[in-house]
């Protein structure tokens, strides 16, 4: 595994995970990207419910959707959905200070949201709404 791909692991799956909160317990994610398939959101805030502890605010909510796992890839062009389209539909990109790409989405055949991570800055890539750090920093 790349240093890389370990590194963005432990910072944005491990943290708050029901599986142990390191490394050793890694699974490849069947639904595709280089992060933890085994990967489960373990920490809860009242009146809030189930967040992933190492995720960016606006990006670390799981809502209803209990068994969301962010998906990472390292590059736009490795991301095996093939593409955001009419099926699946970005709302909420966000370059993070490591020049990380988050995206927040849905796809609405489904009623289901996903979380992408890619490891580098692609954010000229995927249309639609951009968060600032001064968003993330607003947010509670």
């Amino acid at each position: 595994m790349k240093e890389e791909v370990k590194n963005a692991i432990e910072e944005y799956q491990c943290p708050g995970c029901i599986c142990g909160g390191d490394i050793e317990c890694f699974k490849s994610n069947q639904n595709g990207g280089v992060g933890c398939g085994k990967h489960a959101a373990g920490t809860f805030i009242t009146q809030v419910g189930a967040i992933f502890l190492g995720i960016p605010k606006g990006f670390n909510r799981l809502g209803v959707q209990r068994d969301l796992v962010p998906l990472i890839f390292e590059t736009f062009e490795s991301f095996s959905w093939g593409q955001y389209d009419k099926w699946n539909i970005p709302t909420w990109k966000y370059l993070s200070k490591k020049g990380h790409t988050f995206v927040r989405g849905i796809v609405p055949r489904k009623n289901e949201p996903f979380l992408h991570v890619f490891l580098e800055n692609c954010i000229d890539k995927i249309d639609c709404l951009e968060i600032t750090q001064e968003d993330v920093d607003y947010m509670d």
